[in-house]
């Protein structure tokens, strides 16, 4: 605040509120007070890159967030079978995602529901199971290990949500999310796929379900800047505006709710966004994003 000569008494609109580059997450300890974090968690990145850490105060914050915000979209936890596929964060210590799953699938309560790394048979004998009995899944992953499953196995799916969190991580050719959508739906027969847009540096999740458009709880908001100057913020009209992501979430009281990210969306005039890209000057991100 200092070096910007902004004084956080006289900002009186959002236009005015300065976002904290999210690289920053990579450089410094990002606190709101002096405390001793329950929990670290740490983004993925390839061998000697910096690693984002988010160090949280408060475990249950995170996860009150992350079940509201669920449940607004999906409703009670308990309907649904939880099924995740995340290999390559389950091998991973302090990942916010498993952490959100592994939740996800305790609070449940359902004893078919629990992670899979590399056991394709058995998640399709589950979701077969699953289907036979009307039972309402939800089959999480990371898009590149949904697209081996798929290519493994065709099914047609009536009961089951599939919901990518984004990232090839190395392991095949960036495609863009249409072709990605579009694979999935023929091989696993359903009509959509959803969508899950969080990040490491952020204890609040946008959803999508269907199309690529996100929506998120009212604890949240979108905001779009100009690519080439991070203090204009534009807003929608009668037509969208994009540019480069702004996150306001209020989840982060203990490091920073106001976050510039380096991803390129499209903002709607009803608050609804899509997201485009990454920034040309930006590390690609493991888990929330496709080439479009």
């Amino acid at each position: 605040m200092d070096q910007l000569k902004i004084i956080p008494d006289t900002i009186n609109n959002l236009k005015a509120i300065p976002f904290l580059p999210i690289s920053f997450f990579k450089t410094h300890e990002i606190k709101s007070g002096v405390f001793e974090p329950e929990i670290i968690f740490e983004s993925s990145g390839t061998t000697g890159e910096n690693t984002s850490k988010h160090f949280v105060k408060k475990w249950s914050l995170y996860e009150e967030s992350f079940v509201r915000g669920f449940e607004t979209f999906y409703g009670d936890i308990s309907n649904y079978c939880i099924l995740g596929l995340l290999p390559g964060y389950l091998e991973r210590k302090n990942s916010s995602l498993v952490s959100m799953v592994d939740t996800l699938i305790r609070r449940s309560g359902n004893p078919k529901s629990g992670f899979y790394l590399s056991e394709f048979d058995n998640l399709y004998r589950t979701l077969v199971y699953n289907e036979l009995k009307g039972q309402s899944t939800l089959l999480i992953g990371v898009t590149y290990a949904l697209l081996d499953f798929a290519s493994e196995f065709q099914m047609k799916l009536n009961h089951t949500i599939i919901m990518e969190t984004g990232g090839m991580k190395g392991k095949r050719k960036e495609i863009t999310r249409e072709e990605v959508h579009h694979f999935l739906c023929d091989k696993l027969g359903v009509q959509k796929i959803h969508s899950e847009y969080g990040m490491t540096e952020l204890l609040s999740q946008a959803y999508s379900k269907g199309g690529g458009i996100f929506n998120y709880p009212n604890w949240m908001k979108i905001m779009i800047r100009d690519i080439n100057d991070p203090f204009s913020i534009l807003f929608p009209d009668e037509k969208p505006v994009s540019g480069l992501i702004n996150v306001i979430d209020l989840a982060n009281l203990y490091s920073c709710s106001f976050i510039a990210t380096e991803d390129i969306g499209r903002l709607y005039k009803n608050g609804e966004f899509e997201v485009l890209g990454r920034s040309d000057t930006s590390l690609v991100r493991g888990c929330n994003l496709l080439v479009v």
